[in-house]
């Protein structure tokens, strides 16, 4: 494969938000990407994946499909993934581990005997050594007898940014609370508020937004450890980061001390701390931020406990119905998202929600965005 090939790209969204990354995909120039189940695809080069990488908030993972044969049987799956040219992608001193999905419409339907023969073939062809905590990942899925081979080339989960150490109880992915951001309609430009900010996801996020901060700034990824990478392409890149002014400020509040505390270092940690606010007090106590007079209201956004592995349900309807309450009384003019899994417990803020969001897989359970438009 060489460095001027193209080939498909596949970014890995949290199921439900394809099309949400599809949207911040297009807007970053990857050109006809497109949904699909679990994420998007477009096609594209090395650079394309070290871009996608760098600068996509929403993507959980980035693969890049490097190849494909059909296979009948584990013999010709030997074979063929023999003369597979994996010195491309590949480098004989750099350990990978295979992972393999199948299912009984094919002829090999066995993911364990096919990762053998692959992990095999690497070995024994390429010379990489085969661990299971290997810093690339080499992903068989066979459906139909069609092998198609892809590697991520990420590694770490993309929602780790590099600059977050300190979480709660039940966090929101960066990468999720990035998309949900989005699609309540923040670009940077207004005021943020979460009144249950937790270790500060949400109003980091946005701050890093606001000043044009690339998310993958702070950390390392899988490509840089493979045969397609060059370092000085790479270095180009990374450096066409333009932080900008802005006159946009995210407030975070919680009635706990230990997540005003580690909020508060996340948000140093960030490079964002200029931007953030970071207070305790209880939902009931919250008032909107002095605004300038150049400024408008902006977006509340939440993630409340659920009941489901934080706290009581039942004594959650008073928590949500004191948000509403708070927020109809002194939030006019501000746009609210909130996400939960209770479709109930958002009802009980009685805010106008707009139609509810498509269901999210998040950590077991099934979430939704509840927004409404600016209050009235």
């Amino acid at each position: 494969m060489d460095t001027n090939d193209t080939f498909e790209i596949f970014l890995t969204a949290p199921p439900g938000m394809e099309q949400t990354l599809q949207r911040e995909a297009a807007e970053a120039g990857f050109a006809d990407a497109k949904t699909v189940p679990g994420g998007v695809t477009f096609e594209g080069g090395w650079h394309d994946v070290w871009r996608a990488n760098l600068q996509l908030r929403g993507a959980a993972r980035v693969l890049a499909r490097i190849g494909s044969f059909r296979a009948f049987h584990l013999a010709q799956l030997d074979k063929r993934a023999r003369k597979f040219p994996w010195a491309d992608v590949l480098r004989p001193d750099v350990p990978v581990r295979v992972e393999t999905t199948t299912n009984k419409k094919s002829k090999i339907y066995h993911a364990g005997a096919a990762t053998q023969r692959i992990e095999r073939a690497i070995t024994e062809e390429l010379g990489a050594p085969i661990s299971a905590d290997a810093p690339i990942t080499v992903k068989l899925r066979i459906e139909d007898n069609l092998c198609t081979f892809s590697v991520d080339t990420s590694g770490e989960g993309l929602h780790k940014r590099g600059h977050k150490t300190a979480v709660g109880k039940a966090p929101m992915r960066e990468n999720l609370a990035a998309l949900f951001l989005r699609d309540c309609g923040y670009d940077g430009q207004e005021p943020v508020v979460d009144p249950m900010c937790g270790s500060g996801t949400f109003v980091i996020e946005a701050a890093e937004i606001a000043l044009g901060l690339l998310p993958g700034r702070s950390r390392s990824f899988a490509f840089e450890q493979m045969a397609s990478f060059d370092p000085e392409g790479w270095a180009a890149l990374r450096g066409q980061e333009t932080p900008r002014a802005t006159r946009a400020r995210c407030y975070g509040s919680d009635r706990n001390a230990g997540a005003v505390e580690m909020a508060a270092a996340n948000a140093e940690r960030a490079g964002v701390a200029e931007l953030v606010q970071i207070t305790q007090q209880a939902v009931s106590d919250l008032t909107p931020p002095d605004l300038g007079p150049n400024d408008t209201p902006g977006l509340v956004i939440v993630n409340p406990p659920y009941g489901a592995r934080i706290g009581n349900k039942k004594l959650l309807y008073a928590l949500y119905a004191a948000l509403g309450e708070t927020l109809m009384a002194r939030f006019r003019g501000w746009r609210v998202g909130i996400v939960t899994s209770e479709t109930s417990l958002a009802k009980a803020t009685q805010l106008p929600f707009k139609p509810f969001g498509p269901p999210v897989a998040h950590g077991g359970l099934k979430i939704r965005l509840f927004q409404t438009g600016p209050l009235p």
